[in-house]
């Protein structure tokens, strides 16, 4: 572990902390730091949310038995996260964020089309965090009878709201300092809880629950992997560009799996064997996710426990509306990047509101969220590590801020294969618990699946499609491209683009 007076570390003491002015520009050689085990630190603080104990209810809820679950779980998370570690090999070897180094694979301004994509993905999750934390606190005031009621969540939402968007806004650094915080204190206190509620696990109702079928098994995997790795693949290079380029690329991949994927495999476990072991719990999960595991705790926990929760939910919030931020500037927004983020931070807060205050169903909607826009980021995300793959040789860096460079300016393949996989992909998935996506699933019947009320209607088979058929056709359709780009000579240096520049 680097240590706080290494000079390789943004932590040197008595540094001040500024706001960060890099936006899509690349990372000179003078600021790269740190090694590739510094990446521990945002993606676990990020992911050792409570939030994972409540997906042992939502995997359960697909009609399998825990161990199905359990190994549907530790595949869907495992195997998402890896992919998070080889796109993140790309920020070391670009020093960009991800979504400029994406350029090389979509052209420098066809590339806004998957811009958008993963910024309204990344705003939809720091939304959905953000409302989760307000709703969580709630529920906690309300048991210690301190409230609990409109005015608490009006509250708890603006200052959940307000420390998500001052470190977004603030960048890098800070994100790193407060992840760290994070990690510590709410790792030792999920082990309290864990402690504490852990005789509410009864193994023989457990054990007890019947086995699903193998398409049901296929729908909790996939609902998995959006939930986990997919959610992040579009951010995975954020915070890797800042690593010097002689990093460890195993490294970097390795720190990210395993940083990332260790918090939910652990919470994953007894969130399964809660929910198991008591169907109301299950069922209030849907409901409240986070607030539904206060019912089994002792009052004197319930102080600490609101600040485990609001403490995992912010540290994935900050990541999404700082990637978010970099998102908006990639599509084409030509603002500062702490403005940009400013901006994701006001449309978070709204869209909490209407979470908390309106909708009177959270999983419906959250599940058709992340089937829905897992498609096309899977799509994407195919693209992207095929694109990585067949590459040699560091990006050239002025041709990613160049229409006329290497990269192209809107290249048809891979914006036809983002396309055609995002339309095979939809027709493969449905979500019967969200009307507004009744029109999804209208490849089941002609592939002879069983259409949407068949056995494969809630396998998320589009998913999967989606991400092999990127993958498959950027390697089969691009390799000659990228070898004729990698056979140029390096073009001539120009200055660094400005922090929020777009081309």
């Amino acid at each position: 572990m680097i240590t706080p007076s290494d000079p390789r570390d943004d932590r040197t003491p008595g540094r001040k902390l500024q706001v960060e002015t890099h936006g899509l520009d690349v990372i000179a050689d003078t600021e790269r730091k740190g090694t590739p085990r510094t990446l521990f630190w945002p993606w676990f603080g990020a992911n050792v949310s409570i939030l994972g104990l409540s997906y042992g209810a939502f995997a359960l809820g697909f009609g399998i038995s825990f161990w199905q679950a359990l190994v549907a779980g530790v595949l869907g998370i495992v195997f998402s996260f890896l992919l998070c570690g080889f796109v993140a090999v790309a920020g070391k070897r670009g020093s960009a964020p991800t979504m400029v180094l994406g350029r090389a694979a979509y052209g420098v301004r066809g590339n806004r089309l998957p811009s958008v994509i993963s910024w309204v993905l990344t705003v939809g999750w720091e939304t959905v965090l953000c409302a989760l934390a307000t709703m969580a606190t709630a529920t906690v005031f309300g048991r210690l009878g301190w409230g609990g009621g409109t005015g608490t969540k009006v509250v708890a939402l603006v200052l959940v709201g307000a420390l998500t968007v001052v470190v977004g806004v603030m960048g890098f650094d800070l994100i790193m300092r407060l992840q760290t915080v994070i990690t510590v204190v709410t790792g030792a206190l999920t082990v309290v809880y864990v402690a504490l509620v852990a005789d509410h696990v009864h193994w023989s109702t457990v054990s007890a629950v019947p086995a699903g079928s193998a398409q049901e098994f296929i729908g909790a995997l996939v609902f998995m992997m959006t939930g986990f790795g997919l959610g992040w693949v579009n951010a995975a290079a954020d915070y890797s560009r800042y690593l010097p380029r002689t990093a460890s690329s195993r490294g970097v991949v390795g720190w990210t799996t395993f940083g990332a994927s260790l918090a939910p495999l652990l919470l994953l476990v007894f969130g399964l064997l809660l929910a198991a072991s008591a169907s109301d719990l299950n069922e209030a999960v849907a409901a409240d996710p986070i607030g539904a595991l206060t019912t089994i705790l002792p009052t004197w926990f319930l102080v600490p426990f609101a600040l485990v929760a609001v403490l995992g939910l912010v540290g994935g919030a900050v990541l999404d509306i700082y990637s978010s931020g970099l998102a908006l500037l990639s599509a084409g927004l030509r603002v500062p990047r702490p403005v940009a983020a400013l901006l994701d931070g006001v449309l978070m807060i709204a869209g909490s509101v209407y979470i908390v205050f309106v909708a009177d169903d959270f999983l419906g909607p959250f599940m058709g969220f992340l089937t829905t826009l897992g498609v096309p980021i899977a799509a994407w995300c195919g693209i992207m590590l095929a694109d990585v793959a067949l590459r040699r040789r560091d990006y050239d860096e002025p041709d990613l801020y160049r229409p006329t460079g290497r990269y192209g300016d809107i290249p048809l393949t891979p914006l036809l294969l983002t396309l055609t996989a995002t339309a095979l992909g939809w027709g493969l998935v449905t979500n019967s618990t969200a009307n507004w996506l009744d029109w999804q699933g209208y490849l089941l019947g002609p592939l002879g699946l069983g259409g949407r009320s068949g056995a494969w209607a809630y396998a998320n088979l589009g998913v999967l499609a989606a991400l092999a058929l990127g993958f498959l056709g950027t390697l089969l359709l691009r390799r000659g491209h990228v070898r004729d780009q990698e056979t140029q000579a390096p073009s001539p240096q120009s200055p660094a683009p400005k922090a929020g520049a777009t081309p």
